[in-house]
């Protein structure tokens, strides 16, 4: 398999950028958007002066719980910025959402509470509401968050976007928003009480 069809088969579709998107960010973006393939993981993520943005992160079954994933965080926390990613929301149905929490957690990862981030997908034409997560080794509050999300929005998600899918992801005031009364609770806490209940 190559990194393409592993994030393919790890990602739901409506979260996938096509392969063609990605190599163009690749290639005409070079100086900002990488890709670190091994033989047990792809990490795709787009490294900006301020803010890193975690695109995609796949780290296979079989070396899953030997410190892949961690190593990868570590590579990233060395350069001292903030770290940015998306997941979907906390489902404890879920077994891989549990674990997918439950690592960001143990890495330091907060959960962005007043920042708000719904997009229609161009694949299943559906709204997919994900959370955002982020890592400050400098106390980069959610406000900052915001800010660099939206730039991250703007740079990576919609790049060419027309060109290549036929159409146009959302502005991003349509899809991001920072502040407003939103019915989410911390993931990280949902996390641990569901955990402590389980155990009673």
């Amino acid at each position: 398999m190559n990194w393409y069809e592993k994030l393919n088969q790890y990602f739901p579709v409506e979260e996938m950028k096509s392969k063609e998107h990605m190599e163009i960010l690749l290639q005409e973006k070079s100086d900002v958007y990488y890709k670190d393939e091994g033989k047990h993981h792809v990490l795709m993520y787009a490294e900006f002066p301020s803010f890193i943005f975690i695109d995609y992160v796949y780290v296979s079954k079989e070396s899953r719980g030997q410190g892949v994933g961690h190593q990868l965080m570590e590579k990233l926390k060395r350069k001292q910025k903030p770290i940015i990613l998306e997941v979907e929301p906390y489902d404890y149905k879920d077994t891989d959402s549990t674990k997918r929490l439950r690592f960001y957690q143990r890495e330091g990862f907060k959960h962005a509470l007043s920042i708000g981030y719904t997009r229609k997908s161009l694949a299943t034409n559906e709204n997919n509401t994900l959370e955002i997560l982020y890592w400050s080794p400098t106390g980069e509050n959610e406000e900052q968050i915001y800010q660099q999300m939206k730039r991250m929005y703007e740079d990576i998600h919609t790049y060419k976007d027309e060109e290549i899918y036929g159409k146009s992801y959302q502005p991003v005031e349509e899809v991001l928003t920072y502040g407003q009364e939103r019915e989410t609770s911390d993931i990280f806490k949902s996390l641990e009480e569901y955990e402590e209940k389980k155990k009673k």
